[in-house]
C-alpha cells in the first residue's frame, strides 16, 4: 500500500510539473562590441555605443532573431591595442559571441581582427580605416571607406574647388598617414601642387610654429587630418592667425565636439565623410532622429557607422537563424544594405564602394556641401590589389 501511495505521489508531482512548467526559454544571442568608453577617444566611443544600442533595440523590438533576444556585450578598449587584445579573447572564449563589431580606432581594431579571424568569428568594423584590418582574413568586414579612398576623395574635392596649391597637415599615426597616402595618390591625377607636408603628434594642441610655416607656403587650400580634439584647436588657431583658405578635414572632424572646440572658427570647414545630415533617405532621417532622442545631441559619423555595422551583423544573423561561423560570414558577404551611411555591398575583400559625402560647417552645424562620385578613383581595394 505504501508503495502504491508513493507511486501515485510521484505521478502527481510529474503531472503538476509538466502542467505548470513554462515553455523552454529561448537562449539569448550575444554579439560583442569593443569601444573606447574612457580615455582620449571617449566621446567617439559614446557615440559608437549609442549607435550599436539603437541597432540592437530596433532588432529586438522587431522580434530579435526568431524570437530570441539579441544581447550586446560591451567592453571598453580605450582605443588601445593593450586593452583590445584580451577583450577580443573574452568575447570569444567567455561570452561566446556569434559575431562582433568594432566601434573603435585602428589601434584597437587591428589586433582584435587577428583574434576574431583565428576564431572564425565574423567581425564588422565601423570606422577603423587601416588597410590591414580586412587583410586579416575573410571573417573581416568594413562599412566605412578605407583611408586611402577618403584621401583620394580629399584630392578630388580640392580640384572641384578649383584649387591647385595645397599644404598637407598630417596626424602622425595610422589614421593620418593612411589618409595622406591616398591624398598624394589623388593629387597626381588632378595635378595638384603639394607645397609642403607637416606632421604633428596626437597629443599636440598648440600649433603656432606649424601655422607660421603654413602661412609662408601661401597655399590655396589645406588638407589636414586629425580627430575632433586635434582638429578643433588646429582650425581655431589657423583662423586666428589669419589663414582664410579652405580647410578640408575627414571623418575625424565629424563630431559636434569639433564645432564646440573650434567655435566660430569652424564655420566653412569642409569634411569628407559618410553621413549626410540633409539626406532625404528614410533610413538616414530615421537614424538621425532616433540618435538625437537617445543621446540628446546630434549624430556623427562614428555613431552612424557603428549603427550600420551592428545592423548588418544582425541582418546576417537573421539569415542564418542565429548561427555564426562560416554560415554567418557568407550571409553578411552576400547582402545589400541600405544604411544611414549609404547603400553598402561588400567586395571580395569585404570592403565597400560608395559615394563620399562632403559636409560643411554652416551656422554652427554640419550641412551638405556636395557628393563625391567617382567609381574609379574611389574604388575600394580588392584581394588582387597591392
Amino acid at each position: 500500500m505504501k508503495r502504491l501511495v508513493s507511486t501515485r505521489k510521484l505521478a502527481l508531482a510529474f503531472a503538476l510539473s509538466t502542467a505548470f512548467a513554462a515553455p523552454a526559454a529561448l537562449a539569448d544571442i550575444k554579439i560583442g562590441l569593443n569601444v573606447p568608453l574612457t580615455g582620449f577617444a571617449a566621446a567617439d566611443g559614446n557615440s559608437a555605443h549609442i549607435g550599436a544600442q539603437l541597432a540592437v533595440e530596433k532588432a529586438n523590438a522587431q522580434g530579435g532573431i526568431n524570437g530570441e533576444k539579441i544581447v550586446l556585450v560591451v567592453y571598453d578598449d580605450q582605443a588601445s591595442a593593450k586593452e583590445a587584445t584580451p577583450i577580443a579573447t573574452k568575447l570569444i572564449e567567455r561570452d561566446k559571441v556569434v559575431g562582433a563589431v568594432s566601434g573603435s580606432y585602428s589601434a584597437a581594431t587591428r589586433p582584435s581582427a587577428q583574434i576574431f579571424q583565428a576564431a572564425q568569428v565574423p567581425y564588422v568594423v565601423a570606422y577603423s580605416i587601416d588597410p590591414s584590418v580586412t587583410r586579416a582574413g575573410d571573417y573581416m568586414f568594413r562599412v566605412s571607406s578605407m583611408g586611402e579612398v577618403q584621401g583620394r576623395g580629399g584630392a578630388k574635392l580640392v580640384n572641384e574647388l578649383g584649387k591647385k596649391r595645397v599644404v598637407l597637415v598630417t596626424l602622425k599615426n595610422d589614421f593620418g598617414q593612411t589618409l595622406a597616402r591616398g591624398f598624394k595618390d589623388g593629387a597626381k591625377k588632378f595635378d595638384l601642387d603639394i607645397a609642403s607636408e607637416y606632421e604633428y603628434d596626437i597629443k599636440d594642441r598648440q600649433f603656432g610654429s606649424l601655422i607660421a610655416k603654413i602661412k609662408s607656403d601661401n597655399p590655396e587650400a589645406i588638407y589636414a587630418s586629425g580627430y575632433y580634439f586635434n582638429a578643433g584647436p588646429l582650425v581655431s588657431q589657423m583662423r586666428a592667425a589669419g589663414i582664410t583658405v579652405p580647410i578640408i578635414g575627414q571623418e575625424g572632424y565629424d563630431s559636434e565636439k569639433f564645432i564646440e572646440i573650434a567655435g566660430k572658427a569652424a564655420e566653412g570647414t569642409l569634411l569628407v565623410t559618410s553621413l549626410d545630415r540633409d539626406s532625404d533617405v528614410a533610413e538616414t532621417k530615421d537614424f538621425l532622429q532616433k540618435f538625437r532622442e537617445k543621446a540628446n545631441f546630434g549624430a556623427d559619423m562614428v555613431g552612424a557607422a557603428t549603427y550600420s555595422a551592428t545592423a548588418i551583423l544582425i541582418e546576417g544573423l537573421r539569415k542564418t537563424g542565429g548561427k555564426g561561423g562560416a554560415e554567418l560570414r557568407d550571409a553578411i558577404a552576400q547582402g545589400s544594405y541600405t544604411m544611414p551611411i549609404g547603400t553598402l555591398q561588400f567586395n571580395d575583400l569585404h570592403e565597400v564602394n560608395k559615394d563620399l559625402q562632403v559636409q560643411i560647417v554652416k551656422d554652427g552645424a554640419f550641412h551638405r556641401h556636395s557628393v563625391l562620385h567617382d567609381p574609379e578613383l574611389l574604388a575600394a581595394p580588392t584581394k588582387d590589389s597591392k
